[in-house]
C-alpha cells in the first residue's frame, strides 16, 4: 500500500513538472495570464534538479507513511466502538476510545464494574491491540 501511494505521489509530481516546463502551465499575476512560460535564463543543474525532486518524494511519503498510520488507528478505535455499540452490556456512548499504534485508551464512565470489565475485554480482543490503558471509572 505504501509504495502505491509514493509511485501516486512521484508520477503526480513529474506530470506537473511536465506540465510547468511545457508551458501548459502558466502563472497567472494580477492582470491576467502572463504571455508566455516564465524561467531562467543559464543552464539548467540536473544534478541539483534530481536532489530536489527526491527530496520532495522523500516528503511525500513520511506524509502518505503518517496517514495510513491514522487511518489504521482510527479503523481499530472504530472496531472497538462497533463492538460496544453492539454490546447490550456497555453503554457505548459513555466511554471514549483512543488508539495510537497498537495501543487503546478507554475512558469515561461506567456503570458497574461488569461493564467496565466488559468494555475492557472488547478492546483486548480487537485485532492489532496488544495493550490497553485503563481510565474507565465506575460510577
Amino acid at each position: 500500500m505504501r509504495a502505491t501511494w509514493i509511485l501516486i505521489v512521484v508520477l503526480v509530481v513529474v506530470a506537473l513538472g511536465t506540465l510547468w516546463r511545457s508551458g501548459s502551465l502558466v502563472p497567472v499575476t494580477a492582470t491576467g495570464p502572463a504571455n508566455g512560460p516564465v524561467g531562467t535564463s543559464g543552464a539548467v543543474d540536473v544534478e541539483k534538479a534530481r536532489e530536489r525532486g527526491a527530496a520532495v518524494a522523500g516528503k511525500a511519503a513520511e506524509i502518505v507513511s503518517g496517514v495510513e498510520e491514522t487511518v489504521a488507528d482510527a479503523a481499530t478505535s472504530s472496531k472497538i466502538k462497533a463492538k460496544m455499540a453492539l454490546d447490550d452490556s456497555v453503554r457505548a456512548l459513555q466511554i471514549d476510545v483512543t488508539t495510537q499504534g497498537s495501543t487503546v485508551i478507554l475512558s469515561g464512565q461506567a456503570r458497574s464494574t461488569a461493564e467496565h470489565d466488559r468494555a475492557v475485554q472488547l478492546a483486548r480482543e480487537t485485532d492489532g491491540v496488544s495493550h490497553v490503558v485503563d481510565h474507565i471509572y465506575v460510577k
